[in-house]
């Protein structure tokens, strides 16, 4: 599939990304790592805080998402933080997707104090 394009009109409407804006999933991974190490280095647990934080960092990582110029792509950014006491966690997520454009992205950052555990998703809009 390609561009579908009006010979009398000129319009074309692509129905795929191309290369260069496709939802990079190494590249949505750093952006993650990049600002979990900055906003949690040093970061503790407190339990009143963590959902402004929550809020905070998702926005933070959408916000440097869209700036990655993902073209026609949706963010869906979830965070989760939890205290650090050396349980397992685990988590799971399920999407009625195109599997050849839509993708997603995580990272996990743990300290002392806490643990972090970010997923992007980018749906790309036809």
């Amino acid at each position: 599939m390609g561009d579908i394009t009006s010979e009398s009109s000129g319009n074309s409407y692509s129905l795929r990304p191309n290369f260069q804006h496709k939802f990079k999933t190494a590249t949505v991974k750093e952006c993650i790592r990049s600002v979990l190490k900055e906003e949690l280095a040093n970061k503790q647990y407190v339990p009143e805080e963590v959902p402004h934080l929550t809020r905070f960092l998702s926005e933070t990582i959408k916000d440097k998402l869209k700036d990655m110029g993902f073209d026609r792509y949706k963010m869906v950014v979830q965070v989760v933080i939890g205290e650090q006491r050396g349980e397992g966690v685990k988590m799971a997520a399920r999407c009625f997707w195109d599997a050849d454009t839509d993708t997603y992205a995580e990272d996990v950052f743990m300290n002392e104090y806490l643990f972090c555990v970010v997923a992007a998703f980018g749906c790309f809009y036809y």
